[in-house]
């Protein structure tokens, strides 16, 4: 069930991080100038995306015990990704990690500890989900004021 989950949010942030065009990553709606907006400061189209993956290595971390990648150092991803298909490849390898942790839950062990003690398995599992759905909407959001529907809200 819950790697069910992490399937459906994965899809939705890949499938959004990909309509975006590669001219268009590094978007912001402060760029917009819309009267009365307080979008000043607010993440680009590319750091969205690098944040929902260095969310989902921390999170899902802890769940694993995986090591974090070297050149994750804050919540916005490495600053050295700058390419579309780089982004999408760390949103990607991220993803893994949370099927990882998904497949490591049992009955016996989901409502136990994390290894750094915080939260516990479960928990820690879904609100990787969580999270990423959270910022799935402001890609959807970004895409639109871009004149691009997102993926999953596409007719077939």
């Amino acid at each position: 069930m819950v790697d069910r989950e992490i399937s459906a949010v994965e899809k939705q942030v890949i499938e959004a991080a990909e309509a975006m065009p590669e001219e268009k990553f590094n978007f912001t709606p402060e760029s917009l100038n819309i009267p009365g907006d307080d979008y000043k400061g607010v993440r680009t189209f590319a750091v969205q995306v690098k944040h929902i993956a260095a969310s989902n290595y921390f999170i899902w971390s802890a769940v694993t015990g995986d090591k974090l990648p070297e050149s994750l150092k804050d919540g916005n991803g490495p600053a050295d990704l700058k390419s579309k298909a780089d982004i999408i490849k760390f949103l990607k390898d991220s993803f893994a990690v949370g099927h990882k942790a998904a497949a490591s839950l049992t009955t016996e062990n989901m409502l136990q500890p994390t290894a750094n003690g915080k939260s516990l398995r479960l928990d820690r599992t879904e609100f990787g989900v969580a999270h990423a759905f959270d910022h799935y909407g402001q890609m959807a959001e970004y895409l639109r004021m871009n004149g691009i529907v997102p993926p999953a809200s596409r007719g077939n």
